[in-house]
């Protein structure tokens, strides 16, 4: 998002605040990219993700007259899509879990990961189709609260500050979840290359 920001002051909030249609295309073609995919990272499926960025920038429109500017519009714009697919994906499950559970006390107390030490591994072997394949496949089974921190953070480069900000949390428990979902992932992942060691 770093890369728009400069962006933002070419935009005239009054005029966006009062239902300019012209100011709010500038909007959609700018950040109609970045939206997209980060529901496509977020739900795996091209067709959902279309729903969720026309329902962000619906949801956005109605929005503007009550939008103060105390954030980027761009971290705006992604709390918006990032609230999309998570209702998106709980709307999925028979029993949704809130994404501000806590962690239970046996998650806490769980055994000690075997994780497979990486280094020896050729880096063409690690960026091979198979191992991103793989990756997605563990990132899609991260609880909502983890995949959405971890998507945020480490795929779409947004600080914790940001990160914090769009899904309404602590910057501690930006940093908690994403230590989380990275060791989840390592876990997922050490079982992949374990053979090929």
């Amino acid at each position: 998002m770093s890369r728009t920001d400069k962006t933002e002051a070419e935009f005239s909030l009054r005029a966006l605040q009062n239902g300019n249609q012209a100011e709010f295309a500038k909007i959609v073609g700018i950040y109609s990219g970045y939206v997209y995919r980060l529901a496509l990272k977020m739900v795996n499926n091209p067709q959902d993700a279309e729903d969720i960025l026309q329902e962000t920038f619906i949801k956005a429109l109605e929005a503007f007259p009550q939008f103060e500017g105390r954030s980027k519009i761009s971290t705006w714009l992604y709390r918006i899509a990032t609230n999309e697919a998570l209702m998106f994906l709980r709307s999925k499950r028979p029993t949704p879990v809130s994404v501000e559970q806590p962690y239970s006390q046996e998650e806490s107390t769980q055994k000690p990961l075997e994780i497979v030490d990486w280094c020896c591994l050729p880096e063409d072997e690690m960026l091979t189709d198979e191992v991103r394949q793989y990756l997605n496949e563990s990132t899609e089974q991260l609880s909502d609260a983890l995949k959405a921190t971890f998507i945020l953070r480490d795929i779409e480069k947004l600080s914790t500050k940001e990160t914090a900000e769009i899904l309404d949390i602590s910057e501690s428990a930006v940093k908690t979840r994403l230590h989380r979902a990275r060791m989840e992932l390592r876990k997922n992942l050490s079982h992949y290359f374990k053979a090929k060691v």
